[in-house]
């Protein structure tokens, strides 16, 4: 039974990971699992938020249900990996994130509460496209999701490099930061690169105000609370020979709460446009709510760390992890419904597993799969038989 299953989380995984799609892309994916869960003879519903899909499975009378969600969208980078055998067919697309795996691990799952049937009300498989982009999870709830297919809570996991094979973190509160992006156009008076009192250089006013933007987390904000504020972009209209008219400043910021991030909003905005007055230049602040925090509910942390400990044991569950400044499309669901997110250690050797996500060699490792599918199964199954 073990080593079957094993097999066909392999094969599902590699299928998925020649065959990768990006964000509200996932036409074939969708398919895939689609006609994979109704092999296990579930109630299937397609096309929820674009490409989304959502299975249902009903065991006895009990009237609690759960939802386990898998994330189904690639990534826009070119697999380097030209021994891999299931390598990308798709030329500049790659699952780079693992999400192959996590599709594979909650099929998995699928099909083991379908032969057991040891549980009491309904689960609900949730495959979300879109993640990479912070988009899917709120496409899904706008087209009904929780009111269509309603849970009491909903559960999710990432594969994490760095993290030894099999071993699951999870904590209260918040695990994952929240994403905002930014966009500072600076409008200013080019000239001839000898002749610059001829004009209004926009390259230092922007050198100031990315100074400026560092002292926000050293100087305005509670030394406790976690942020980051990133520059990422600098684009000018410049040559070599001329000094630009033009400065565009882009990055984004994360941090763990409302108010913190209501901060950063603020002092950035006054910042920049405060010293593009001094400069008497124009100044065009944009800040966007891309992620929210993905925030643990604490009640069903507990029930996670339970299950991964009926999995793997005591000392491969860390329930207090440090929490990370990475995002994650998961943390809207969790704003809406309570929950858990969980990660599960991809491995540390760079030989296998401990390739950093997002890499062009990255692979999921196929030695996690029967581990997380076996998460999956028992922590649905452990939630229902709460009160």
């Amino acid at each position: 039974m073990e080593s079957t299953l094993q097999s066909k989380l392999k094969h599902w995984r590699h299928h998925l990971h020649r065959n990768p799609e990006t964000g509200f892309e996932e036409v074939a994916t969708s398919d895939y699992v689609a006609n994979v869960l109704e092999s296990f003879g579930l109630e299937v519903h397609r096309g929820i938020g674009g490409p989304g899909v959502v299975a249902n499975l009903k065991v006895g009378d009990g009237p609690r249900a759960v939802g386990l969600r898998a994330d189904m969208d690639a990534l826009n980078i070119v697999e380097s990996a030209p021994d891999r055998e299931y390598a990308s067919c798709s030329p500049g697309k790659m699952h780079a994130c693992g999400h192959d795996g996590h599709m594979a691990m909650v099929l998995g799952a699928a099909r083991l509460l379908s032969e057991r049937r040891d549980f009491n009300g309904t689960v609900r498989f949730v495959f979300q496209p879109a993640e990479e982009h912070g988009r899917g999870a709120k496409a899904m709830m706008k087209d009904g999701l929780f009111e269509r297919f309603p849970v009491d809570a909903i559960f999710g996991a990432h594969n994490m490099p760095g993290m030894p094979a099999g071993s699951f973190s999870t904590r209260p509160g918040g695990i994952m930061a929240s994403e905002d992006n930014f966009v500072i156009h600076i409008k200013a008076r080019g000239t001839h690169a000898a002749r610059p009192h001829m004009g209004v250089d926009p390259i230092v006013i922007a050198s100031q105000i990315v100074l400026g933007l560092q002292t926000i987390i050293s100087r305005n904000l509670d030394p406790s609370l976690p942020a980051v504020i990133s520059c990422t972009e600098v684009i000018t209209d410049g040559l070599r020979n001329v000094i630009p008219s033009n400065v565009t400043i882009k990055g984004d910021t994360r941090s763990y709460s409302p108010d913190v991030q209501q901060l950063l909003e603020t002092r950035m905005r006054e910042v920049s446009e405060g010293i593009c007055r001094m400069h008497g230049v124009e100044c065009k602040f944009e800040y966007t709510h891309e992620f929210a925090p993905t925030v643990n509910t604490p009640g069903y942390v507990g029930v996670a760390v339970a299950a991964a400990t009926n999995i793997v044991g005591a000392k491969s569950v860390d329930a207090n992890v440090q929490p990370m400044m990475i995002s994650e499309d998961f943390g809207a669901f969790l704003q809406a419904v309570p929950g858990n997110f969980i990660f599960i250690g991809n491995g540390v050797s760079l030989a296998r597993g401990g390739v950093p996500l997002h890499n062009a060699t990255y692979d999921f490792n196929d030695d996690i799969l029967s581990v997380g599918a076996q998460y999956f199964a028992e922590v649905a199954r452990l939630a229902l038989a709460g009160s």
